[in-house]
């Protein structure tokens, strides 16, 4: 290295930065810890209630003529969930029932697809690993 390598200078900065003593971070360990407030944070409250109706779910999937939807919609004091496929099938319609029961109905529902959709996506994508590996066996390209 020469006498005015950048290089130099670069290391000697890091060095310094490393071997910097305690000393010299404590007073910003304290200067941030006077900044903090002296009040406690608030406590947190329990989240408003889901309003149900309206509450509503899409299914997975890549194509929205396929995709399952759920909506709870209120009606007469009862709740009931309509399930469709696609953007204009006609409903299947669940209840009467509960706000509670309408509100997990749904959640449930999605829940589930969404489990089936990733273990139809997991076989799937094995099988086509399987059929890639068997024809690299085969001498197929």
């Amino acid at each position: 290295m020469t006498q005015g390598d950048p290089t130099d200078n670069a290391l000697a900065t890091i060095a310094s930065i490393l071997d910097a003593p305690e000393a010299r971070r404590e007073p910003e360990k304290a200067v941030a810890a006077e900044q903090r407030p002296a009040v406690p944070p608030p406590i947190p409250t329990s989240p408003p209630p889901i309003e149900a109706h309206g509450y509503a779910k899409h299914g997975p999937g890549p194509m929205a003529a396929i995709r399952f939807k759920w909506t709870v919609r209120l009606e007469n004091g009862d709740y009931y969930v309509d399930e469709t496929i696609g953007e204009n099938s006609p409903p299947i319609v669940t209840g009467p029932m509960s706000r509670e029961a309408a509100i997990r109905m749904v959640d449930d529902r999605e829940s589930d697809a969404r489990r089936r959709f990733e273990l139809f996506k997991s076989e799937m994508t094995g099988r086509t690993a399987a059929a890639h590996l068997a024809r690299q066996d085969s001498g197929e390209a």
